[in-house]
């Protein structure tokens, strides 16, 4: 069993576009999300597909167990989801702490950019670029299961431009 150590962040301006960095394009979906946990299912540029099941709760440090799927079975099960698709743009940024990433939403959550990076534990305090914003790490509401659920267009006017002023 893989645990996942994770933090969130809003992005605060373009710095993070400065630099050479890898990208690949994300289409999830969630076929189930529960208080124990979310099914997941991701496709990366069209070639390669990924069965993913995540501990849910608060915090950082999550259960993940993630498998590859044939990319046909993913697309017939991207038919089964609930809830919004998840459409983003993932950028690798290299950080000396943990891999750094910026994802870029589409679609239904189009406008919203978070920073997340993966630590190898808890304790790790890590140095982070200046672009970073306000830690999410703790709202939920910033999780994948929940944008699908609520995507950031359904949120209230004031709570987007709230988001976007503040660095996201």
């Amino acid at each position: 069993m893989a645990k996942e150590i994770e933090r969130k962040f809003l992005v605060a301006g373009d710095g993070w576009r400065r630099g050479g960095h890898s990208s690949m394009r994300l289409r999830q979906a969630y076929l189930a999300s529960t208080d124990a946990a979310a099914i997941r299912v991701r496709i990366v540029d069209d070639r390669d597909a990924f069965l993913t099941i995540k501990s849910a709760g608060k915090g950082m440090s999550r259960d993940e167990f993630e498998y590859s799927i044939p990319v046909a079975d993913a697309e017939a099960m991207l038919a089964l989801r609930v809830g919004e698709m998840i459409e983003k743009i993932r950028h690798a940024i290299p950080c000396a702490d943990g891999d750094l990433t910026v994802d870029e939403f589409g679609g239904g959550n189009e406008g919203l950019v978070i920073a997340e990076i993966e630590l190898p534990d808890e304790a790790c305090d890590p140095a982070l670029p200046d672009w970073i914003g306000a830690e999410v790490t703790d709202d939920r509401r910033f999780y994948n299961a929940s944008l699908s659920a609520r995507p950031f267009s359904a949120w209230a006017p004031a709570d987007r431009a709230a988001i976007l002023g503040s660095g996201g």
